[in-house]
């Protein structure tokens, strides 16, 4: 099931009203909430290597990974609405200056930043 942006976010804020929530949901309060569902994702792959993640991800642990980037998401997508951002464009355009920063020909298989290229 592929959802738009867009309507995902109006599902997003639909819940959130139906809750009250608005008046919690102002830039700076959603940037923290971001932040920390952002590293709530983090500490599901802590101390953990690579065949230990992906053996997590084979079973009944990967719910949980999915649903902390799905409170990741929640957030972006409701800053983005309160900041009036659309998502779609602004990543189109950041696409874009990274291609610029890292040409092909100069970054295939390096992982280094631009500066260091």
């Amino acid at each position: 099931m592929s959802v738009s942006i867009e309507n995902l976010t109006k599902t997003i804020v639909k819940f959130s009203e139906a809750r009250d929530w608005k008046q919690f949901h102002n830039p700076k309060d959603l940037a923290i909430s971001l932040s920390i569902e952002a590293s709530e994702l983090l500490e599901c792959f802590q101390w953990k290597d690579n065949n230990q993640i992906n053996e997590l991800l084979s079973g009944d642990y990967r719910e949980s990974v999915e649903e902390e980037i799905a409170d990741v998401g929640n957030y972006l997508l409701l800053l983005c609405n309160e900041l009036g951002i659309d998502l779609s464009e602004i990543i189109e355009k950041k696409l874009i200056k990274n291609g610029i920063k890292y040409p092909v020909d100069k970054c295939k298989g390096n992982a280094n930043k631009y500066n260091e290229l």
